[in-house]
């Protein structure tokens, strides 16, 4: 049975359209143009794992027809990345079950700092169950499968990627090491954040994310963390390389 890829979201921070924007992007009506803040949901082993939990995750569950995540991994605690994490407490109320959630101790720190009500040791009605795991930059097992985290920077911020199976997941990333890209060579799916046209000072621009896909070689690279700066979809598309897509929000891919 192969293991399923849902882009939840791909947008940067703001999502597109930005609010008050009237550029070309924000102003179209091509759907593909309509960006949810960045988050996958990965079927694997009939297990649902979500990567992130952005300010827009009830809408993108809706919209998905989600009834139950059984883990969540974090990449980091940057508010459009984490920002949705009371809507987890849906899902617990319909399953009863306690959703595990993995993350660094600096993402833990975070969250028992900016959501205390979820993370305190005082139980009350409708407080959901989790349960922590704390990972660091080394392999764990999920549901039976493999997990390798991949350490990038976020300009100063330390954020993980995720390596399952085939496929490598990376988010809000400007700077990936010599050993961390050792991890991702060859890879067959590569995701990668490509935020826009001109250079950023935490984030892959266009040209960069060309040049580390040359280098790993993947049999299929999508960009994601998408911002209005990038450029309509279907312009920026047609110019890429034939094994490089711009991911949409919605879009489904087998690995």
């Amino acid at each position: 049975m192969k293991n399923t890829l849902t882009f939840l979201g791909t947008g940067t921070s703001q999502g597109v359209p930005v609010i008050s924007c009237s550029c070309d992007v924000c102003n179209s009506k091509e759907k593909l143009d309509k960006r949810f803040r960045s988050s996958v949901l990965i079927n694997l082993a009939k297990k649902n794992i979500l990567i992130d939990s952005g300010p827009d995750l009830r809408l993108q569950l809706l919209r998905e027809k989600v009834d139950k995540i059984d883990s969540v991994l974090f990449t980091h605690e940057h508010r459009d990345h984490v920002a949705g994490i009371d809507d987890l407490r849906s899902l617990y109320y319909s399953n009863k079950n306690e959703i595990p959630l993995y993350m660094t101790n600096q993402v833990h720190d975070a969250l028992k700092r900016d959501y205390s009500y979820l993370f305190s040791d005082l139980s009350y009605f409708g407080k959901p169950k989790f349960s922590v795991n704390i990972i660091e930059n080394k392999e764990f097992r999920l549901f039976g499968n493999k997990i390798q985290p991949i350490q990038v920077m976020h300009y100063k911020l330390p954020v993980f990627g995720y390596k399952i199976s085939d496929l490598v997941y990376i988010t809000d990333a400007n700077y990936i090491s010599e050993i961390e890209q050792e991890k991702i060579k060859g890879i067959k799916t590569l995701i990668i954040n490509c935020l826009q046209i001109e250079q950023h000072i935490s984030h892959f621009n266009l040209k960069e994310c060309l040049d580390l896909i040359s280098f790993v070689k993947p049999q299929k690279a999508y960009l994601t963390h998408i911002s209005h700066n990038l450029g309509l979809h279907n312009v920026i598309q047609a110019k890429l390389p034939k094994n490089v897509f711009l991911a949409y929000d919605g879009l489904k891919i087998n690995f």
